[in-house]
Formats: C-alpha cells, structure tokens, sequence
C-alpha cells in the first residue's frame, strides 16, 4: 500500500483570494513546489482535497474551479510536484454533501482507487476542517500550516488543533515529514 500527502489548496498550496476562480489570479506559495517534490520522490502520492463552496453559492462554475485546480498543477509539475488526483467538493456549507471536508469520504475514495494507507499518510490545511477530515479518516497526521487562515486557527482553536502538528508552511511540514519518516 502506497502512503499519500492530501492537501487543502486555498491558503495551503496558493494564495487565499475569496472565491478564486481565475487561473492567472492563483499565487502559489514560495517553496511548494519544491517541498512537494521532495515528498514525491519520497513515495508520497499528492492529492487535492478543496471545497469549493462558491460553485454551490453561484459565484462560479464547477469548470471555473477544474481550470484553476489544472493551472495549480501545471504550474508545480514545472517544478516537478505532480498531482494524483484533485477533489472538489462544490457544495457551500449549508448544502448537503457526502464529501465536503470535514468528511472524510474523499480521502476514503482515494484510498480505494489508489490503494492508499492512510494510517500512514497526512492531511495537510490551514483550517480546521481540514485537521478533521484527516483525522476523521485515521490519517496518521494532520497537519495544519500557519499560511491562509492558518495562524488565525492556531490562536483561535489551540486546544482543537492540539493532536495536529502545527509548521509555518509546506516546506516545513515537508521536512518534518521527511525526517519522521527517516527514523
């Protein structure tokens, strides 16, 4: 069984812009691309995990979000991190949804088509929603990044967040990883 890193993308991968739906409007962070192509060549798969609820509120579209996502990717597969796989959950928050993060069902789904343990992968975000879906799966770690809403969390739900490991951003996450990983 193969062990994966799930992301979050907004305020974890890229730049937090309210509703992005623009590709020549993504900023990704210093650093990820590099720090995710150390994981990969580690034997991590990479996978997106995002909620989109702007499709669900009307803001956008389901393919607005797929180009972006696509742009995402392509910009750090130049840098050689390559994606998995992307999820979107479309939903907005007071829709149902059998898969918008905190649920866990996306990274049970990817678990299944790509024969994943995830008691030895980690969910990576900057909300805590995204420490739950983890967390709710059995991943061995969530870890939350103090990018995008990250810092506000950790001094808003330190007690929440606590089981989680709490890092600057993905290049730190990566190397705490990495060096686990090693021993």
């Amino acid at each position: 069984m193969k062990r994966a890193i799930f992301l979050d993308r907004d305020g974890t991968l890229i730049v937090e812009k309210n509703y992005l739906h623009k590709p020549e409007d993504v900023e990704i962070f210093p650093g990820t691309g590099a720090a995710l192509k150390k994981l990969s060549a580690a034997g991590f798969q990479l996978i997106m995990v995002t909620n989109q609820s702007g499709i669900g509120r009307g803001y956008y579209t389901l393919a607005d979000a797929e180009r972006v996502n696509e742009h995402v990717c392509a910009l750090l597969a130049t840098e050689g991190a390559r994606f998995k796989k992307c999820y979107i959950a479309p939903e907005a928050p007071d829709q149902p949804s059998r898969v918008r993060k905190p649920s866990p069902q996306f990274l049970f789904d990817a678990r299944d088509e790509f024969d994943l343990n995830l008691a030895e992968s980690f969910m990576v975000g900057d909300k805590l929603i995204d420490l739950e879906c983890g967390w709710n799966a059995g991943v061995k770690k969530s870890v939350l990044v103090r990018t995008g809403y990250g810092r506000e969390v950790e001094r808003e739900d330190a007690e929440k967040i606590s089981p989680a490991i709490v890092v600057a951003d993905l290049g730190e996450m990566a190397d705490l990883i990495l060096k686990q990983d090693r021993r």
